[in-house]
């Protein structure tokens, strides 16, 4: 039996980079950005000199759970890693007799995800399972699941392992993860960012809610699993782009209408809502409107005094 945490799992590493490292011990290296269906997530490794690979054909790569067929997404000529941890090369390309085993194995797998939940139930066991897969050469199983207990299933996987006659592996995986394997749509109507293009899951704070003029109530700032929506986190960069020109809510500001307090701001939109005693809430263009910056600094200070970040 194996449980760990699926992040640190592959020996390609993700699209992060340490760049706080010494540049002699960073080196250019060409190489293969490869997609891993079951998991839903890309990986580096090295292009093997003995072949070129093209964008959408399939490789065998090997990973610390096993051997694997994965998709080739993109190509970085000018890839940058540290000399202490290396990435694997490529094996080889997937043969036609590769991808049909692949296909049997996935076949295979779909099958040992309905024993696998017979015997949940023989258990009694608070299982969710999300995913079955066997490695490429069939020496291990994996099981992915979802559950908020801790619990003790020693005998449940001794119990498989005699069924499957192979190595067993159950990995809990957290509610993001979750959320991106099953997948499902956002508040927005659109596919989730996780299942759609997120490849790692970055921090996400209510400040960045703030920020953004998004209501902070668990309704508007939570996704499908139940934690700060990532779009706030990858759209950030964006908003703070603009931020510096606008004032913040609550600011007294200056209008042709007179002085009026800042309601709300729609900063991709370029407006603001003011509050004018006597004429109620007018909508003004930035540049209608006039503010002190050095109070606004003010107000994010004492409004940013308390910070809540979320990590995965």
């Amino acid at each position: 039996m194996h449980l760990e945490n699926m992040e640190r799992r592959y020996t390609g590493r993700g699209t992060e980079l340490n760049t706080g490292m010494a540049d002699n011990r960073i080196r250019n290296e060409e190489a293969i950005d490869v997609y891993l269906d079951t998991f839903q997530k890309r990986y580096f490794f090295l292009n093997n000199p003995n072949f070129n690979v093209k964008i959408n054909e399939k490789v065998l790569v090997e990973t610390q759970m096993g051997l694997a067929i994965g998709k080739v997404v993109a190509i970085k000529s000018d890839y940058k890693h540290s000399s202490d941890e290396p990435l694997k090369k490529i094996i080889r390309k997937a043969t036609e007799r590769d991808l049909e085993k692949n296909k049997e194995l996935k076949e295979d797998a779909v099958k040992a995800g309905f024993i696998f939940r017979n015997k949940v139930k023989k258990y009694n066991l608070n299982f969710k399972l999300v995913a079955t897969e066997y490695t490429f050469d069939k020496k291990k199983l994996i099981f992915y699941f979802a559950s908020e207990d801790r619990v003790d299933f020693r005998s449940f996987v001794k119990e498989l392992a005699a069924i499957f006659k192979v190595r067993i592996e159950l990995r809990q995986i957290g509610v993001r993860d979750y959320a991106k394997m099953v997948g499902d749509c956002g508040t927005c109507g659109k596919p989730l960012c996780c299942k759609s293009f997120i490849n790692k899951f970055d921090s996400v704070s209510i400040k960045m809610a703030r920020d953004q003029g998004v209501v902070v109530t668990p309704s508007k700032i939570s996704g499908v699993c139940g934690r700060l929506k990532c779009c706030m986190g990858f759209e950030n960069e964006q908003y703070m782009e603009v931020k510096e020109n606008y004032p913040v809510v609550g600011q007294i500001v200056i209008t042709k209408h007179g002085k009026g307090n800042v309601i709300s701001m729609n900063m991709l939109g370029d407006f603001v809502f003011i509050n004018i005693e006597g004429k109620g809430v007018l909508k003004f263009c930035l540049s209608e409107i006039e503010f002190n910056k050095k109070e606004k600094v003010e107000i994010e200070e004492r409004q940013n005094g308390c910070e809540f970040i979320e990590e995965n």
